[in-house]
């Protein structure tokens, strides 16, 4: 009897044995894993990038929106200095503040989309972007628009001011109620920016 039951105990022990060695082949797979050798490390950035998706508030959003036609208003004025600015330093302001706010319009539009919230149309900026601070009206365009030189110099360095006050204000309320962290970090880059471009262009007018 003991040599019959031998076989068949001997054919369970390789069969155990077989077991084992696949189970032990499936964690060693998971442990090579190029995710990371622990098997979790393809993890954490993928849910923190869905974190990140979803890490914003109406402040964010009512910033985004509000931002992208405020922007884009001071971008039509500066594209106005080169052919009708006299001062030079007011030529190098314009340029400075397209250069910068142009991409800024870019990241916004980009953070909209992504929240699936509305993008402002362009060329829609006296309608979506109505009582926005320091919003030029279309009146005070047409002036601009229509002088030149010294005169020119002065209305652009006073209007821009007023519209460099009135992101200055949109971006203090997103640091203080906005959740989203790339959103908080332009708002302090505004401040920070058009805080200093206000002070300059107030020296400006001063001389002059």
């Amino acid at each position: 009897m003991n040599t019959n039951r031998s076989p068949i105990r001997r054919g369970a022990a390789v069969a155990a044995a077989g077991a084992a060695a696949l189970v032990l082949a499936a964690c060693g797979s998971t442990g090579d894993n190029p995710t990371g050798h622990d098997g979790h490390a393809s993890k954490p950035p993928a849910a923190s990038a869905a974190a990140a998706q979803g890490q914003h508030n109406a402040a964010d959003i009512a910033f985004a929106q509000g931002m992208i036609p405020h922007h884009r208003q001071a971008v039509e004025m500066a594209d106005l200095a080169p052919a009708r600015a006299e001062s030079a330093e007011v030529k190098k302001l314009a340029e400075e503040i397209k250069k910068a706010q142009e991409p800024e319009v870019k990241t916004l539009s980009r953070w909209l989309a992504s929240w699936g919230e509305r993008v402002p149309a362009e060329g829609a900026m006296d309608h979506s972007a109505h009582g926005t601070a320091g919003m030029m009206t279309a009146e005070e365009m047409d002036e601009l628009k229509n002088s030149s030189g010294k005169a020119f110099d002065t209305a652009f360095m006073q209007l821009m001011i007023k519209h460099h006050e009135g992101a200055v204000a949109m971006a203090k309320t997103e640091k203080s109620e906005g959740s989203f962290p790339d959103a908080k970090t332009m708002a302090a880059a505004v401040i920070t920016s058009q805080t200093a471009e206000i002070t300059r262009m107030n020296d400006l007018l001063g001389e002059g």
